[in-house]
């Protein structure tokens, strides 16, 4: 089975205790948007995962935040969070 990278944006503000790091978004690499979902259940929210406000399948990398998100993001490669870090 193929690996697929997803970019979830989620419709959280400033200040409002959201996850750290999530108000861009997140980066995951898993076998389908079901797994990537549990992915996020167990790593990033320990729980339900909130309903996101988009989700991106098979997002190209070059098309993300050059000045944040590519520097600080995990090679995308691996089955997993890949941003932000700090959730694998």
């Amino acid at each position: 089975m193929k690996l697929r990278r997803f970019w979830f944006k989620f419709d959280f503000k400033l200040g409002d205790g959201s996850r750290p790091g999530l108000l861009i978004g997140c980066g995951v690499t898993a076998y389908s948007y079901e797994d990537a979902i549990e992915i996020l259940k167990t790593k990033v929210f320990h729980g339900d995962v909130p309903t996101p406000k988009k989700v991106t399948e098979d997002v190209d990398i070059s098309n993300l935040d050059p000045g944040h998100v590519i520097p600080n993001m995990a090679l995308p490669i691996n089955r997993g969070v890949w941003f932000p870090l700090g959730y694998q």
